[in-house]
């Protein structure tokens, strides 16, 4: 095997451990914040600190790994991971909702370093292979989709005084996996003029279409994403649905979000970027017009499962365009900012989440995504529509 397949290989292992631990918090933390907090609308905050952390993180991660490489920073997320993991189970053990969101908030630290795998992908792959390899590692949370939500539940009683302890513990042994796993890999350092160099401002870079299109539809399509899925356990529990229906429904909708990635290069190869990022959008909204349907299990499920592949599908999609909105030197800072822009609106939709579910209804939720979905759909049509036609277009190949 070359260096640039074992490089991806590992990438996507790291990914699918890091995930599953994202989807066992997605699946719990919110339960835990209800539990331990006095306001019962506070249930989400953890998960709304978990996205300040990894918001928080972006810039400083990316700027550490441009100048001591990606294998060094990936280390230091996951070592903060285990401090912010062992601490939760501390909190649970003291019952102290603040100790829970401080422990989560360094979860979220962990998270903001683990955002980059999917950038060190393209780092690690060869040109024709970039697409795939973007793929591949965000498909590593297939993996997520089957071990979270069981590991969730078969771990959650571990300490019979204390529910859900356990399963933070094995979010711990997750994150030592990875640490032995971060060890082999090899992705060379950028040159000393990479890392020197600064390129053009970022005001003349967030200016591009490449990187409007990609910010908009990562923004759109991670916050809608979590907006919904954050509410869900909650609003399935509050319908007299048990925990391991909740837990099922997050694992079909994180095997919606991960399972597309290994074909979705392939079909970005074949429909275009900007076709994919539109069904993506598509999509979401068919989740949205399930949800408000009915508040069955079959319709938590099928509309979690949409919400994943639309998800995928905006994801996946932007990531793409956004490597063509850099150059080399420029690249720490501009996924760092796409990133904090991102993180920063979906810190917003998992707090706010909480908020509508408690203080208002679980259609309340649904109908708060509409709109930047609708906004997102309007823009993206547009600019394909600008240039599609332009030099622009064809110098970026955009299709």
């Amino acid at each position: 095997m070359n260096r640039a397949k074992k490089n991806v290989l590992l990438l996507v292992l790291c990914q699918a451990l890091a995930m599953t631990g994202i989807t066992i918090l997605g699946t719990i933390a919110g339960l835990i914040g209800q539990s331990l907090a006095a306001d019962k609308s506070l249930a989400t905050l953890p998960l709304a600190l978990l996205m300040l952390g990894t918001m928080s993180t972006t810039i400083p991660a990316s700027l550490l790994m441009k100048q001591w490489g990606r294998q060094f920073g990936f280390i230091v997320g996951v070592l903060i991971g285990m401090v912010g993991s062992a601490l939760g189970v501390y909190a649970i053990f003291s019952t102290s909702f603040s100790l829970f969101c401080l422990a989560i908030l360094l979860f979220g630290v962990f998270n903001g370093f683990a955002g980059f795998y999917r950038f060190a992908a393209i780092d690690a792959a060869t040109d024709g292979f970039r697409h795939q390899a973007v793929s591949l590692v965000v498909g590593g949370g297939v993996i997520a989709a089957f071990l979270g939500p069981g590991l969730a539940t078969w771990s959650k009683d571990w300490f019979t005084s204390v529910t859900f302890a356990g399963s933070l513990v094995s979010i711990i042994g997750l994150q030592l996996i990875a640490a032995f796993l971060l060890l082999w890999i090899d992705i060379p350092l950028s040159s000393k003029a990479e890392r020197q160099e600064t390129g053009r401002p970022l005001t003349a870079i967030v200016q591009q279409p490449v990187f409007i299109i990609a910010v908009l539809n990562s923004v759109c399509g991670y916050g809608v994403m979590i907006l919904v899925m954050s509410a869900t356990p909650l609003a399935m529990v509050a319908y007299s649905h048990s925990f391991e229906a909740a837990a099922s429904v997050i694992q079909w909708h994180v095997l919606g979000m991960f399972a597309p990635s290994f074909v979705t290069g392939f079909m970005i190869a074949k429909f275009g970027r900007i076709n994919i990022i539109l069904w993506g959008v598509m999509l979401n909204l068919l989740c949205i017009v399930i949800n408000l349907q009915g508040n069955s299990i079959t319709n938590f499920t099928v509309a979690l499962l949409m919400l994943g592949i639309g998800w995928n599908f905006m994801f996946v999609g932007s990531t793409t365009f956004l490597t063509e909105a850099y150059t080399p030197a420029e690249k720490a800072k501009t996924q760092a900012i796409q990133d904090f822009i991102m993180f920063g609106f979906v810190t917003l939709a998992t707090f706010s989440s909480g908020r509508l579910l408690h203080s208002f209804s679980w259609q309340a939720v649904n109908y708060v995504a509409f709109p930047p979905l609708m906004v997102t759909l309007a823009v993206t049509l547009w600019l394909r529509k600008r240039y599609f036609s332009s030099a622009y277009s064809k110098s970026y190949q955009i299709r």
